[in-house]
């Protein structure tokens, strides 16, 4: 049999169908990221936004946007950082657009939340004030104050969020509550005293 007559006998190569409505499928690093993030993305979207379908739409917005970027992305030194940075500018973006403060300064389950955090927080005062001057805090203060006393996630795991130590995420909580104390002119905690000492 000659080449040209095995070739003949070969059946022709159907080219490969795609199903353009059946999605390609997602590399698994990324589906693990997606997975341990969608939660707390949604809750710091919703806090924002004060609508959880708005919320869901924005945050599958972003996660398309992480996972056009992914490769780059899980490579680089701080993915987490990377990642947190461009879920906090899609919601800064939104609520630009929209021209208005986040949804926890009036949404009703959120102030409870943060009225219940209070007491840890130190903050007393009129709660519309509390919740604008949070609204002001630099943007790291922010989202750790958010974080933790609105939204209720332990340092451990706004570092891992934020692509940060958790020394950096107690420092800028520190900083925030200071801020927070300061701007709502609340007194100065009273120095701690040591065991043993008197």
């Amino acid at each position: 049999m000659t080449s040209e007559e095995f070739d003949a006998a070969l059946p022709e190569e159907q080219p490969q169908r795609v199903d353009a409505l059946t999605p390609a499928p997602l590399p698994l690093d990324f589906e693990a990221f997606y997975l341990s993030h969608v939660r707390l993305y949604l809750d710091y979207a919703e806090s924002h936004l004060g609508d959880s379908d708005q919320a869901q739409e924005l945050v599958h917005q972003v996660f398309s946007e992480i996972r056009g970027a992914w490769e780059s992305l899980s490579t680089e030194g701080n993915p987490e950082g990377a990642t947190w940075a461009v879920l906090r500018q899609a919601v800064g973006v939104q609520m630009r657009e929209e021209d208005r403060r986040p949804s926890f300064i009036a949404d009703g389950s959120m102030a409870r939340a943060l009225r219940a955090s209070q007491d840890q927080m130190k903050l007393l005062d009129s709660s519309v004030g509390l919740y604008l001057a949070i609204s002001e805090l630099p943007p790291k203060q922010f989202d750790v104050v958010v974080l933790r006393y609105i939204l209720g996630f332990e340092t451990k795991k706004i570092a891992w969020f934020m692509g940060l130590s958790e020394s950096v995420v107690d420092y800028h909580g520190r900083n925030g509550r200071e801020r927070l104390r300061v701007q709502l002119g609340l007194p100065a905690d009273p120095p701690r005293t040591r065991k043993g000492t008197a």
